[in-house]
Parts: structure tokens; C-alpha cells; sequence
């Protein structure tokens, strides 16, 4: 819903919904004129990303709203800030399932 002071507001639950992988589903809630990205990404019990998630062409900003997120080597509890600067890379993972907010700050 575009509000009449530019504001730009998205609801989870109306954002349309891509399945990445087998139980790993992005929600794309925003994308600014520079290519700047927000998404929520939902991860099942369980599951892990097929391959290397490399930060390219910019950082990635990920905040864990709920669950336990693994980036491949230690465990972030829900409440954590994860900054992953450009060019670096992880593989995203979880065994107790979790939702993150991602952000893409240059696309």
C-alpha cells in the first residue's frame, strides 16, 4: 500500500511467496529505485540452501525475527544482527526452523 507521504508498507502475508529451494520460501516485501532489496525468508525445520550463498554485488543485512538461524559455522537466536560484508559468503542453514528479515542495501 502506497501512502500519500511516500511511505511504501508491506504485510508479510500478502507478499508473494517464491519456494528457493525444498522448504526455504522468500517473500519479497520492497524493492527502492537503486536496487536496494527487503525480503523475509522462511526457513523449515531442517532445511539448508544448495550451494554457496555468496554477498554480491553488496552486504547483506539479515536480522533473525524468530527460530535459530546457522550460517554454515555458528548459530544465531532470534533477536541477533548479522552484517555479511560484500564478497563474502555462507550456507545458510537451520535445525530448529527460522524467519529472517533480509536486506539488501545495494540490490
Amino acid at each position: 500500500m502506497n501512502l500519500t507521504d511516500g511511505y511504501v508498507a508491506a504485510a508479510v502475508e500478502n507478499a508473494p511467496v517464491k519456494e528457493l529451494f525444498p522448504g526455504i520460501r522468500l517473500r519479497s516485501l520492497w524493492t527502492g529505485d537503486n536496487g536496494a532489496k527487503a525480503h523475509v525468508l522462511e526457513m523449515d525445520p531442517g532445511t539448508s540452501w544448495e550451494g554457496l550463498d555468496v554477498h554480491e554485488p553488496g552486504p547483506e543485512e539479515v536480522f533473525v525475527v524468530s527460530g535459530t538461524f546457522n550460517d554454515g559455522a555458528r548459530d544465531y537466536p532470534a533477536g541477533t544482527f548479522i552484517h555479511a560484508p560484500a564478497g563474502s559468503s555462507h550456507i545458510p542453514q537451520t535445525t530448529t526452523g527460522c524467519t529472517l528479515f533480509v536486506f539488501y542495501p545495494e540490490g
